[in-house]
């Protein structure tokens, strides 16, 4: 218990959660926990402090300690033991190998099949609309295009892993409907339709879930989100944009780089948007 007055302290005399912050209470007394398990001020065995001490010392309500305790239970964090309290587990969730992922011989497009194989796919939206102005100038289009939005979930669980919005040629329509969608991966939809992607253009990004994307990845109104953007060339021209959208709870974004491009920077670069002072 000393552990967490000693984080209440050096936030100052306040709480460090706040209705102030944009973000919902249980989800930043999560954070606070998650983040001293994480840093090893409380160890693996080490008992939680009680519920009530947890509401005095925070100033919240029992319902938003059990909320925060049970999604640090969910995802491997600690342990509650009925009538005992909550404990810090020996290992945290569990974390795929990262030198498995970038395996030799493992490419993006495998890594795209077990994830195929690994989870069911839900068509949320499909339509034709116009995309937004960013997506629109990144296409180099003003017209309509083909509007799909999936989220796609762990087959086992029903979990949802990541959301994707997809913005095509209209005249993708015939091809990519919602049968084909829910049996067929969009990347082999598109090569089946003779479409040959030459060059893919990343982006990784970060956000705040909205309400619509909080319902769907299944977390709360204000949580980080990870956005990956792809924009796609055929031909030497923008075809299509894929944006993905996931939880860093859940999911991480792993890169490689050889020797030779860490030198020359190759395939990866830093943007800044900064507003620039006119003289």
């Amino acid at each position: 218990m000393e552990t967490l007055i000693t984080v209440q302290k050096t936030s100052g005399k306040a709480a460090p959660v706040s209705t102030d912050a944009g973000v919902p209470l249980h989800r930043q007394l999560f954070l606070v926990l998650h983040d001293e398990i994480d840093r090893g001020v409380i160890a693996p065995g080490d008992p939680l402090p009680t519920e009530q001490t947890l509401c005095d010392q925070f100033g919240v309500s029992r319902i938003t300690v059990r909320r925060a305790l049970a999604d640090l239970a969910e995802q491997g964090y600690i342990e509650r033991r009925q009538g005992v309290g909550s404990f810090v587990r020996e290992h945290g969730p569990a974390e795929a190998d990262v030198s498995d992922v970038l395996r030799a011989g493992r490419s993006y497009l495998d890594g795209l099949r077990q994830s195929q194989f690994e989870t069911e796919v839900e068509v949320v939206d499909l339509g034709t609309r116009r995309p937004p102005r960013a997506i629109a100038e990144a296409l180099g289009t003003s017209g309509a295009m083909l509007h799909i939005v999936r989220v796609r979930r762990q087959r086992r669980t029903g979990e949802p892993l990541i959301v994707t919005e997809a913005w095509l040629p209209e005249q993708l329509g015939d091809t990519l409907t919602e049968p084909a969608l829910l049996r067929t991966a969009l990347y082999e939809l598109l090569s089946d339709a003779g479409i040959v992607v030459d060059r893919v253009q990343h982006e990784i990004t970060a956000e705040i879930a909205g309400p619509r994307n909080a319902h769907l990845l299944d977390t709360a109104i204000g949580a980080a989100l990870l956005r990956l953007n792809r924009l796609a060339f055929v031909g030497g021209a923008p075809h299509h944009y894929v944006s993905v959208l996931l939880s860093p709870n859940r999911s991480r974004v792993v890169m490689s780089q050889s020797a030779a491009e860490l030198e020359t920077g190759g395939g990866m670069a830093i943007t800044h948007d900064v507003r620039r002072e006119s003289r």
